[in-house]
């Protein structure tokens, strides 16, 4: 999971943490992301670390006692804890990768460490949310054969569509969706084939060389997605989220 940027466009937030930590009802959203895999049985994670990781690191390394009752001997400074009130049976890696490494780089060092020898493994950022399946999708993924798989979303443009015939107006739509546009929704699932694509040298960005090769090489395929996915990327986005979570209106967690 790509967790270390600088979240630039959500400053508001992201002066005092990194965007995986900006909460979303009572969780940051990068909880909501790992409990959407852990529905659909992924439970060891790698977070890739880069700006203010020791937020994330001090999320974790404080989990259980957060979560639950525990005692604290003050003489000893040890602290047992009685019981665990939350079901998260993860195993989470924090693996810092620089503070200013691109995203490709990020998966080529947290991969040489800790990928071991398992044949493929997943990728995605830590600022989006969906309803897809995740387990249709890997069995999607090795159902192909190919090297990589994307997920492909379809979202309502922001913008109004005007149809015209000349000047005159023939058909307004306030968020058209453009059924036959797909664009990056991350979630992606790869063999260990894909690691030769990329390079470890700060300046490899996942979306650029890495992803545009591989779907020369006809190796990349997309799962199509046509239900939600959502990107907190603004404050405004940020905002849309935090209404439909206190609505009780959340797809991603279903």
């Amino acid at each position: 999971m790509l967790c270390g940027g600088l979240g630039t466009r959500l400053r508001e937030e992201t002066e005092v943490r990194p965007k995986p930590m900006v909460p979303i009802g009572n969780h940051p959203i990068l909880w909501h992301i790992m409990r959407k895999y852990s529905r659909h049985g992924f439970k060891r994670f790698v977070l890739c670390l880069g700006y203010k990781a020791e937020v994330i690191k001090s999320y974790f390394l404080d989990y259980a006692s957060m979560n639950s009752d525990f005692t604290v001997d003050l003489m000893t400074n040890s602290t047992t804890v009685h019981s665990v009130d939350h079901d998260q049976d993860w195993t989470v890696t924090l693996a810092y990768t620089g503070e200013l490494t691109m995203t490709g780089a990020r998966v080529a060092r947290a991969a040489a460490k800790y990928l071991g020898t398992a044949e493929h493994f997943a990728v995605t950022y830590g600022d989006g949310l969906t309803d897809a399946d995740l387990a249709d999708e890997y069995a999607f993924h090795v159902r192909e054969g190919r090297v990589g798989t994307v997920l492909g979303i379809n979202p309502p443009s922001r913008f109004g569509e005007l149809k015209t015939d000349g000047p005159k107006v023939q058909a307004f739509s306030e968020k058209p969706e453009f059924r036959e546009q797909w664009i990056n929704g991350g979630y992606f699932f790869f063999r260990r084939d894909f690691l030769p694509y990329l390079d470890s040298d700060e300046s490899c960005v996942l979306e650029r060389e890495p992803l545009v090769r591989l779907a020369e090489a006809g190796q990349l395929s997309m799962y199509s997605h046509r239900g939600f996915w959502a990107c907190m990327d603004t404050q405004r986005d940020k905002e849309s989220l935090e209404k439909m979570w206190a609505s009780g209106e959340r797809p991603w967690a279903a």
